[in-house]
Protein backbone atom coordinates (compact mmCIF):
# COMPACT_ATOMS: atom_id res chain seq x y z
CA UNK A 1 0.00 0.00 0.00
CA UNK A 2 1.19 3.37 -0.73
CA UNK A 3 2.49 6.17 1.76
CA UNK A 4 0.45 8.89 0.83
CA UNK A 5 1.77 12.52 2.39
CA UNK A 6 -1.15 12.33 4.07
CA UNK A 7 -0.47 9.43 5.93
CA UNK A 8 2.70 10.69 6.96
CA UNK A 9 1.02 13.87 8.09
CA UNK A 10 -1.05 12.64 9.81
CA UNK A 11 0.87 10.17 11.72
CA UNK A 12 1.43 10.75 15.52
CA UNK A 13 4.92 11.07 16.08
CA UNK A 14 7.60 12.75 18.32
CA UNK A 15 10.58 14.43 17.36
CA UNK A 16 13.67 13.88 19.32
CA UNK A 17 16.69 15.54 17.41
CA UNK A 18 15.94 18.92 16.35
CA UNK A 19 18.55 22.25 17.05
CA UNK A 20 16.67 24.89 17.36
CA UNK A 21 19.02 27.21 15.66
CA UNK A 22 18.87 24.86 12.89
CA UNK A 23 15.16 26.05 12.26
CA UNK A 24 16.13 29.91 11.14
CA UNK A 25 14.95 29.93 7.70
CA UNK A 26 16.67 32.28 5.84
CA UNK A 27 13.12 34.56 5.55
CA UNK A 28 13.34 35.17 9.33
CA UNK A 29 17.05 35.27 9.27
CA UNK A 30 16.99 38.35 7.51
CA UNK A 31 13.48 39.77 9.30
CA UNK A 32 15.62 39.73 12.56
CA UNK A 33 18.44 40.68 10.70
CA UNK A 34 16.54 44.28 10.03
CA UNK A 35 14.59 44.33 13.39
CA UNK A 36 17.90 44.24 15.49
CA UNK A 37 20.08 46.31 12.81
CA UNK A 38 22.45 43.40 12.68
CA UNK A 39 24.48 42.90 9.36
CA UNK A 40 24.40 39.74 8.00
CA UNK A 41 27.06 38.55 4.72
CA UNK A 42 23.95 37.32 2.47
CA UNK A 43 22.43 39.97 0.28
CA UNK A 44 18.41 38.13 -0.31
CA UNK A 45 17.14 35.33 0.66
CA UNK A 46 18.16 33.28 -2.49
CA UNK A 47 21.91 34.13 -1.69
CA UNK A 48 21.77 32.34 1.77
CA UNK A 49 19.79 29.48 0.20
CA UNK A 50 22.44 29.25 -2.78
CA UNK A 51 25.22 29.18 0.54
CA UNK A 52 23.28 25.83 1.77
CA UNK A 53 25.61 23.45 -0.11
CA UNK A 54 27.85 21.61 2.42
CA UNK A 55 30.47 19.33 1.93
CA UNK A 56 30.41 18.00 5.68
CA UNK A 57 30.01 18.96 8.87
CA UNK A 58 32.18 22.04 9.64
CA UNK A 59 31.05 23.10 6.29
CA UNK A 60 27.65 23.74 8.04
CA UNK A 61 28.51 24.93 11.25
CA UNK A 62 30.25 27.84 9.64
CA UNK A 63 27.04 29.48 8.37
CA UNK A 64 25.06 28.30 11.41
CA UNK A 65 27.22 30.64 13.83
CA UNK A 66 26.75 33.51 11.14
CA UNK A 67 23.09 32.88 11.08
CA UNK A 68 22.65 32.36 15.07
CA UNK A 69 24.18 36.51 15.44
CA UNK A 70 20.60 37.56 14.43
CA UNK A 71 19.37 36.29 17.71
CA UNK A 72 19.67 38.77 20.12
CA UNK A 73 16.31 39.06 22.41
CA UNK A 74 13.92 37.14 24.18
CA UNK A 75 10.75 37.69 21.42
CA UNK A 76 13.51 36.26 18.67
CA UNK A 77 14.33 32.93 20.44
CA UNK A 78 10.34 33.27 20.82
CA UNK A 79 9.92 33.89 17.59
CA UNK A 80 12.45 31.07 16.63
CA UNK A 81 10.84 28.34 18.19
CA UNK A 82 6.95 29.38 17.44
CA UNK A 83 8.08 29.26 13.31
CA UNK A 84 9.34 25.32 14.27
CA UNK A 85 6.39 24.54 16.39
CA UNK A 86 4.01 25.79 13.49
CA UNK A 87 5.75 23.54 11.31
CA UNK A 88 6.22 20.84 13.51
CA UNK A 89 2.27 20.36 14.05
CA UNK A 90 1.52 20.51 10.33
CA UNK A 91 3.38 17.23 10.52
CA UNK A 92 1.62 15.13 13.07
CA UNK A 93 4.48 16.18 15.77
CA UNK A 94 2.83 15.86 18.97
CA UNK A 95 5.54 15.62 20.88
CA UNK A 96 9.21 16.98 20.49
CA UNK A 97 12.60 16.90 22.69
CA UNK A 98 14.29 20.10 21.34
CA UNK A 99 18.35 21.30 21.85
CA UNK A 100 19.84 24.71 22.02
CA UNK A 101 23.53 25.63 22.26
CA UNK A 102 23.54 28.74 24.91
CA UNK A 103 27.41 28.90 24.27
CA UNK A 104 26.27 30.35 20.48
CA UNK A 105 24.74 32.80 22.46
CA UNK A 106 26.73 33.37 25.88
CA UNK A 107 29.93 33.56 23.77
CA UNK A 108 28.35 36.69 21.92
CA UNK A 109 26.89 38.39 25.17
CA UNK A 110 23.42 37.09 25.10
CA UNK A 111 21.93 36.06 28.90
CA UNK A 112 21.17 32.55 29.29
CA UNK A 113 18.23 33.57 30.66
CA UNK A 114 16.90 35.41 27.53
CA UNK A 115 17.94 32.73 25.63
CA UNK A 116 15.32 29.78 28.04
CA UNK A 117 12.53 32.85 28.57
CA UNK A 118 11.95 33.10 24.82
CA UNK A 119 11.79 29.35 24.15
CA UNK A 120 9.85 28.75 27.15
CA UNK A 121 7.24 31.45 26.11
CA UNK A 122 7.11 29.69 22.83
CA UNK A 123 6.87 26.52 24.42
CA UNK A 124 3.95 27.76 26.19
CA UNK A 125 2.09 28.84 22.86
CA UNK A 126 2.60 25.40 21.08
CA UNK A 127 1.22 23.87 24.00
CA UNK A 128 -1.68 25.94 24.27
CA UNK A 129 -2.28 26.62 20.02
CA UNK A 130 -1.11 22.85 19.42
CA UNK A 131 -1.45 20.61 22.51
CA UNK A 132 2.28 19.85 21.68
CA UNK A 133 4.49 19.08 24.29
CA UNK A 134 8.16 20.36 24.55
CA UNK A 135 11.42 19.29 26.84
CA UNK A 136 14.37 21.54 26.62
CA UNK A 137 17.80 19.35 25.76
CA UNK A 138 21.00 22.17 26.67
CA UNK A 139 23.99 21.13 24.20
CA UNK A 140 27.71 21.75 25.01
CA UNK A 141 29.43 22.33 22.03
CA UNK A 142 32.29 20.07 21.53
CA UNK A 143 35.09 22.50 19.76
CA UNK A 144 35.01 23.64 23.11
CA UNK A 145 36.76 22.53 26.16
CA UNK A 146 35.15 20.52 29.08
CA UNK A 147 35.64 23.83 31.16
CA UNK A 148 33.27 25.77 28.98
CA UNK A 149 30.17 23.02 29.62
CA UNK A 150 30.70 23.65 32.97
CA UNK A 151 30.76 27.33 33.03
CA UNK A 152 27.15 26.59 30.77
CA UNK A 153 26.32 24.05 33.36
CA UNK A 154 26.74 26.49 36.62
CA UNK A 155 24.78 29.15 34.19
CA UNK A 156 21.90 27.02 33.55
CA UNK A 157 21.23 25.94 36.89
CA UNK A 158 18.59 28.52 38.13
CA UNK A 159 16.87 27.08 35.28
CA UNK A 160 16.84 23.33 36.17
CA UNK A 161 13.22 23.09 36.22
CA UNK A 162 12.67 23.72 32.82
CA UNK A 163 15.91 21.71 31.27
CA UNK A 164 15.03 17.82 30.82
CA UNK A 165 18.96 16.34 29.21
CA UNK A 166 21.90 17.78 28.65
CA UNK A 167 23.53 16.99 25.30
CA UNK A 168 26.77 16.80 22.96
CA UNK A 169 27.04 18.51 19.67
CA UNK A 170 29.18 20.78 16.98
CA UNK A 171 32.28 19.21 15.36
CA UNK A 172 32.50 15.43 15.94
CA UNK A 173 35.81 14.41 14.98
CA UNK A 174 38.68 15.11 16.87
CA UNK A 175 36.35 15.85 20.00
CA UNK A 176 35.36 12.11 21.32
CA UNK A 177 33.00 12.21 23.89
CA UNK A 178 35.57 10.94 26.95
CA UNK A 179 36.40 14.76 26.79
CA UNK A 180 33.15 15.91 28.64
CA UNK A 181 33.30 12.58 30.82
CA UNK A 182 33.44 14.73 34.43
CA UNK A 183 30.57 17.16 33.09
CA UNK A 184 28.55 14.38 32.12
CA UNK A 185 28.57 13.00 35.41
CA UNK A 186 27.42 15.96 37.01
CA UNK A 187 24.53 16.43 34.86
CA UNK A 188 23.28 13.05 35.83
CA UNK A 189 24.39 13.99 39.61
CA UNK A 190 21.92 17.25 39.15
CA UNK A 191 18.93 14.66 37.66
CA UNK A 192 19.55 15.48 34.01
CA UNK A 193 19.01 12.66 31.16
CA UNK A 194 21.65 12.41 28.63
CA UNK A 195 22.05 12.12 24.93
CA UNK A 196 25.00 12.93 22.33
CA UNK A 197 26.00 13.19 18.66
CA UNK A 198 28.25 9.69 17.83
CA UNK A 199 28.73 7.52 14.87
CA UNK A 200 27.94 10.91 12.69
CA UNK A 201 31.10 11.68 11.35
CA UNK A 202 33.57 10.35 14.11
CA UNK A 203 33.69 6.11 13.99
CA UNK A 204 32.11 3.64 15.61
CA UNK A 205 34.63 4.47 18.96
CA UNK A 206 32.51 7.27 19.58
CA UNK A 207 29.47 5.67 20.06
CA UNK A 208 31.09 3.05 22.72
CA UNK A 209 32.28 5.99 24.51
CA UNK A 210 28.68 7.72 24.35
CA UNK A 211 27.58 4.75 25.87
CA UNK A 212 30.22 2.94 28.20
CA UNK A 213 32.14 6.75 29.55
CA UNK A 214 29.26 9.22 29.09
CA UNK A 215 26.12 6.69 29.85
CA UNK A 216 23.71 8.31 27.55
CA UNK A 217 20.24 7.30 27.21
CA UNK A 218 20.01 8.26 23.90
CA UNK A 219 22.15 8.36 20.72
CA UNK A 220 22.10 11.11 18.45
CA UNK A 221 22.77 9.88 14.88
CA UNK A 222 24.96 6.60 15.35
CA UNK A 223 24.92 5.86 11.75
CA UNK A 224 28.18 4.41 11.72
CA UNK A 225 27.54 2.05 14.38
CA UNK A 226 26.32 -0.56 11.72
CA UNK A 227 29.95 -0.72 10.64
CA UNK A 228 30.57 -2.77 14.12
CA UNK A 229 28.42 -5.98 14.25
CA UNK A 230 29.22 -6.34 17.59
CA UNK A 231 28.44 -2.91 18.54
CA UNK A 232 25.22 -2.96 16.25
CA UNK A 233 23.77 -6.22 18.21
CA UNK A 234 24.41 -4.63 21.51
CA UNK A 235 22.51 -1.20 20.88
CA UNK A 236 19.49 -3.65 19.54
CA UNK A 237 19.36 -5.85 22.89
CA UNK A 238 19.87 -3.07 25.51
CA UNK A 239 17.12 -1.35 23.44
CA UNK A 240 19.07 2.37 22.49
CA UNK A 241 17.06 4.80 20.50
CA UNK A 242 18.72 6.23 17.59
CA UNK A 243 18.02 10.00 16.15
CA UNK A 244 18.26 9.34 12.85
CA UNK A 245 18.04 12.55 10.40
CA UNK A 246 18.06 11.14 6.67
CA UNK A 247 18.54 14.53 5.33
CA UNK A 248 21.08 16.17 6.98
CA UNK A 249 23.14 12.96 6.51
CA UNK A 250 22.48 13.61 2.62
CA UNK A 251 23.28 16.70 3.30
CA UNK A 252 26.31 16.83 4.86
CA UNK A 253 27.50 13.79 2.85
CA UNK A 254 27.16 10.80 5.67
CA UNK A 255 25.87 9.18 2.61
CA UNK A 256 26.21 10.05 -0.93
CA UNK A 257 22.83 9.18 -2.08
CA UNK A 258 19.50 8.99 -0.12
CA UNK A 259 19.38 5.16 -1.84
CA UNK A 260 22.06 4.25 -0.04
CA UNK A 261 20.20 5.26 3.31
CA UNK A 262 20.79 2.86 6.21
CA UNK A 263 17.37 3.68 8.13
CA UNK A 264 15.53 0.01 6.90
CA UNK A 265 18.58 -1.92 7.45
CA UNK A 266 18.42 -0.20 11.21
CA UNK A 267 14.81 -1.37 11.71
CA UNK A 268 16.18 -5.02 10.03
CA UNK A 269 18.69 -4.68 12.88
CA UNK A 270 16.40 -4.45 15.53
CA UNK A 271 17.54 -1.03 16.25
CA UNK A 272 15.20 1.30 17.84
CA UNK A 273 15.27 4.17 15.46
CA UNK A 274 13.42 7.00 14.73
CA UNK A 275 13.50 9.98 12.32
CA UNK A 276 14.11 13.36 12.40
CA UNK A 277 14.69 16.77 10.75
CA UNK A 278 18.06 17.89 12.95
CA UNK A 279 18.59 21.11 11.23
CA UNK A 280 15.72 21.31 8.53
CA UNK A 281 15.87 25.18 7.62
CA UNK A 282 19.53 24.23 5.98
CA UNK A 283 18.83 20.64 4.98
CA UNK A 284 15.79 21.05 3.05
CA UNK A 285 12.62 19.81 5.13
CA UNK A 286 11.23 19.27 8.40
CA UNK A 287 10.34 15.70 10.19
CA UNK A 288 7.89 15.19 7.33
CA UNK A 289 9.63 15.21 4.53
CA UNK A 290 12.62 13.24 6.17
CA UNK A 291 9.53 10.93 6.21
CA UNK A 292 9.19 11.20 2.75
CA UNK A 293 12.37 11.32 1.66
CA UNK A 294 12.90 8.14 3.55
CA UNK A 295 10.04 6.14 1.71
CA UNK A 296 10.97 6.98 -1.51
CA UNK A 297 14.61 6.39 -1.63
CA UNK A 298 14.36 3.03 0.70
CA UNK A 299 10.96 1.82 0.08
CA UNK A 300 9.62 2.02 3.28
CA UNK A 301 6.33 0.61 4.26
CA UNK A 302 3.68 2.14 6.24
CA UNK A 303 4.01 -0.76 8.69
CA UNK A 304 7.92 0.93 8.95
CA UNK A 305 6.76 4.16 9.47
CA UNK A 306 4.23 3.38 12.37
CA UNK A 307 7.52 1.59 13.72
CA UNK A 308 9.10 4.70 13.16
CA UNK A 309 6.63 6.67 15.10
CA UNK A 310 6.25 4.12 17.56
CA UNK A 311 9.97 4.06 18.38
CA UNK A 312 10.14 8.37 18.90
CA UNK A 313 7.58 7.97 22.07
CA UNK A 314 9.65 5.11 23.79
CA UNK A 315 12.73 6.89 23.44
CA UNK A 316 11.29 9.87 24.58
CA UNK A 317 11.70 11.37 28.31
CA UNK A 318 7.87 11.57 28.90
CA UNK A 319 6.77 9.62 31.31
CA UNK A 320 5.24 6.17 30.64
CA UNK A 321 1.55 7.39 31.60
CA UNK A 322 1.92 9.91 28.70
CA UNK A 323 3.90 7.28 26.47
CA UNK A 324 1.16 4.60 26.58
CA UNK A 325 -1.39 7.24 25.83
CA UNK A 326 0.52 8.40 22.95
CA UNK A 327 0.88 4.49 21.68
CA UNK A 328 -2.67 4.38 21.93
CA UNK A 329 -3.39 7.43 19.51
CA UNK A 330 -0.66 5.92 17.16
CA UNK A 331 -2.26 2.35 17.22
CA UNK A 332 -5.91 4.33 16.44
CA UNK A 333 -4.67 6.02 13.84
CA UNK A 334 -3.07 2.98 11.98
CA UNK A 335 -6.35 1.03 12.58
CA UNK A 336 -8.57 3.42 10.86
Amino acid sequence: MDVSDDFIAGLPKAELHLHIEGSLEPELMFALAARNRVEIPFASVEEVRAAYAFSNLQDFLDIYYQGANVLLTVQDFHDLAAAYFDRAAADGVVHAEIMFDPQTHTDRGIAFGTVIDGLSSAIHEAQARHGMTVKLILCFLRHLDEDAAFATLEAATPYLDRITAVGLDSSELGHPPEKFARVFAEARRLGLKLVAHAGEEGPPDYVRQALDILHIDRLDHGNRSLEDPVLTARLAREGMTLTVCPLSNLKLCVVDDMRDHPIDRMLREGLRATINSDDPAYFGGYIGANYRTAVDARGLTRADCATLARNSFLGSFLPDEAVAAHLAALDAYIAA
